[in-house]
C-alpha cells in the first residue's frame, strides 16, 4: 500500500487518530463520516499496512521531573556499518536519550537529551553518551524553552 491507495478517509482517519489514539471505533466513525465496521476495516488495513505503527500515551515530562532538554551533537571516530551499528545499539539502551538521529553534515549524530537538571546531563553525557562505542567528541546545546514540540502529524 503506498501513498497512492489511501484515499482522504483513511488520511482523516489518520489525522484524529494522531490527535486522540483513544476514540472509539464508534466516535471515529463518526467523525470521518462512516459506519463502524467499514471505519474498522479501514483502521486495521492501515496497521497491518505500517501506516499506523501503534498507539501511546504522552507522558508529561515536567510531573516525571525529566524537564531539562539538550541537544548533543555526536561525531564519531569510526563511521564503518559495524561501527554505526554498535553505537545505534548503545544508544538505544540510554533511557535520557529521546531521540537520536543520524545527520548528513559535519558531525554524525544528534540527540535529544531528557533529565532531572543540569547536574544530571552532564553527568549522563560524560558518562555514558560519551562511553558510548567510537564517540570521538560531543557539543551541547541546551534547550531553553519549547515552542513547539512534537505533536500530531499534520496530514490535510
Amino acid at each position: 500500500m503506498n501513498n497512492s491507495q489511501i484515499d482522504r478517509i483513511d488520511i482523516r482517519i489518520m489525522d484524529e487518530l494522531s490527535r486522540d489514539g483513544r476514540l472509539s471505533v464508534t466516535e471515529l466513525a463518526k467523525r470521518v463520516g462512516l459506519t463502524k465496521t467499514p471505519c474498522q476495516i479501514r483502521m486495521n488495513r492501515l496497521r497491518e499496512r505500517g501506516f499506523i505503527l501503534g498507539f501511546r500515551a504522552v507522558i508529561d515530562p515536567a510531573r516525571l521531573g525529566r524537564e531539562h532538554v539538550a541537544f548533543a551533537e555526536i561525531k564519531l571516530s569510526d563511521t564503518t556499518e559495524l561501527a554505526l551499528r554498535a553505537f545505534n545499539d548503545g544508544a538505544r539502551q540510554v533511557p535520557e536519550i529521546e531521540e537520536c538521529h543520524m545527520i548528513a553534515g559535519a558531525f554524525d549524530y544528534l540527540l535529544k537529551v531528557r533529565t532531572r537538571d543540569m547536574k544530571d546531563y552532564r553527568h549522563v553525557l560524560g558518562e555514558v553518551i560519551s562511553a558510548l562505542p567510537h564517540v570521538a567528541s560531543t557539543s551541547s546545546y541546551v534547550s531553553m524553552e519549547a515552542v513547539k514540540d512534537a505533536g500530531p502529524l499534520q496530514l490535510g
